[in-house]
């Protein structure tokens, strides 16, 4: 590779992969090509289209900050929109024709002696690069708990984020597992069509209002004629989010008001004492992911929602087992039990100099300089990668930040040639900083997906966003070794 173009190969055309390659394109650099096993560009919004889904941030910090979009429909955007969104921008900055639809890549390999990667197909195909950036994210593979029976039950099951829309679910008594993000969202979106809902619910959320409204008329006309009333909305939008991480992080008047406004709504939305006790949870506000929704709790007040705070054990041929021993009937299971968030490149095999593969350096937890780049892994780039996840805010600005980081290096390599990886000590140096600072946080104080079970938490960033866009944005030449 001399001065010139290096050819950039990025897997996953979701939020993340499509950034980055804008910003290459952006930036100069034309030969990108982007791999993407379904058959369309989107991500979690193309996978995720179970009812009421909708984005828990607003809209107009959830989006690039290169393509506002004065046309959305709420505060908080639902699916469908976000998705066109992602279509639209991805079409408008001529990325789409950069992206392969249906083509999963299932290892890659560096060799040293050329300074190249080499990522092979499931269809057998071999393509070369001099940069590879896994873009595959935290939340895109859906985990459905290994339950002793689950394969004899008669009815249909699906995972929420495969959401099966040929079943009809009128009339039918439907066993929902898991009380996360999805399942917030979707029970109240299936409430009024069911015969009867039974939630089981492993851990109780911390579930607090949702400040969404419909956008007007006069609202899109301010977004379009006058920018700046968009712009203004983001930075406000902006400034309480971060005010948000810092509550989850080291914890701020914000808190207690956040647990004031959730034991309100909980009181007000909830009329059964003995259903308001299996609904509160009993650990600090922001150990677990924190939920926004207006309708989860008057869902579960219905007369034919049931909770069971039981743990589920077993399914039969025609219902749910848990573990008080009770057999709960049901025509449709519902899994809304989250994703292998802490595994990330999986299940993609990586493999550096020497043939090492990367799970194989993360056998204690996933871990990298900025969550970007991994000694041993020469032009290897994650985007999404380890502790670069937020409990509040909005994920696209840590992502705009690792895509600046990408850009940088690609600047270099094209400039100088050969290969940047990062020291060993450097990236030790770091991780012990993120563990130590993590330790603190109230992150540390409970189980949770973002930990693993010897503790160590893998997926989330322990500073505010403006921090870590502080630190990714130049690229520390002498971090790095340099072939």
């Amino acid at each position: 590779m001399g001065a010139q173009s290096p050819s950039v190969l990025i897997i996953g055309a979701g939020f993340g992969g499509l950034g980055t390659g804008i910003d290459l394109l952006r930036a100069g650099f034309d030969d990108v090509t982007i791999l993407e096993k379904s058959d369309g560009i989107g991500g979690v919004w193309r996978e995720n289209t179970y009812p009421n889904a909708a984005c828990d941030v607003p809209s107009s910090l959830y989006s690039w900050s290169f393509a506002a979009n004065p046309t959305w429909g709420h505060r908080y955007s639902r699916q469908p929109e976000i998705l066109d969104y992602i279509e639209t921008r991805a079409q408008e900055h001529g990325i789409v024709d950069r992206v392969r639809t249906g083509v999963e890549a299932t290892s890659a390999s560096y060799d040293e002696a050329t300074a190249r990667w080499t990522v092979e197909t499931s269809d057998g195909e071999r393509l070369e690069c001099d940069v590879l950036v896994p873009a595959l994210g935290q939340l895109s593979r859906p985990i459905i708990p290994d339950l002793p029976g689950v394969d004899t039950f008669h009815g249909p099951s699906f995972h929420s984020a495969q959401w099966d829309h040929d079943v009809d679910l009128t009339g039918k008594r439907v066993a929902v597992i898991g009380t996360g993000a999805s399942a917030i969202q979707f029970v109240p979106g299936i409430v009024d069509d069911v015969a009867s809902i039974t939630v089981f619910q492993r851990s109780a959320p911390y579930v607090v209002p949702k400040p969404d409204r419909a956008y007007t008329s006069l609202h899109h006309k301010a977004f379009g004629s006058v920018p700046l009333t968009q712009r203004f909305g983001r930075q406000l939008t902006w400034v309480l989010s971060e005010q948000l991480n810092r509550t989850l992080i080291t914890g701020s008047p914000l808190k207690k008001a956040l647990e004031l406004a959730w034991r309100a709504q909980l009181r007000l939305q909830v009329r059964d004492g003995s259903l308001r006790a299996r609904l509160a949870p009993d650990y600090p506000l922001g150990c677990k992911r924190l939920l926004f929704s207006n309708q989860w709790y008057p869902a579960l007040d219905r007369d034919h929602v049931d909770v069971v705070t039981a743990a589920v054990t077993g399914v039969s041929s025609d219902g749910v087992i848990d573990a008080a021993g009770e057999f709960h009937e049901a025509d449709v299971i519902i899994y809304g039990t989250g994703f292998a968030a802490t595994e990330f490149v999986a299940p993609l095999q990586v493999f550096g100099r020497d043939g090492l593969e990367i799970q194989e350096t993360w056998t204690d937890g996933a871990h990298a300089h900025l969550g970007i780049t991994a000694p041993g892994f020469p032009n290897l780039f994650l985007i999404y990668g380890p502790n670069t996840n937020l409990g509040g805010s909005s994920i696209i600005a840590m992502l705009e930040s690792q895509s600046c980081y990408v850009v940088q290096a690609v600047r270099e390599l094209a400039d100088a040639g050969g290969s940047l990886e990062v020291r060993r000590d450097v990236a030790d140096a770091y991780d012990e900083e993120m563990q130590s600072r993590l330790g603190e946080s109230v992150w540390a104080s409970c189980a949770s997906w973002y930990r693993l079970e010897g503790g160590r938490i893998t997926t989330n960033w322990p500073g505010l966003v403006a921090e870590y866009k502080q630190r990714t944005k130049k690229l520390v030449l002498g971090d790095f070794i340099r072939a």
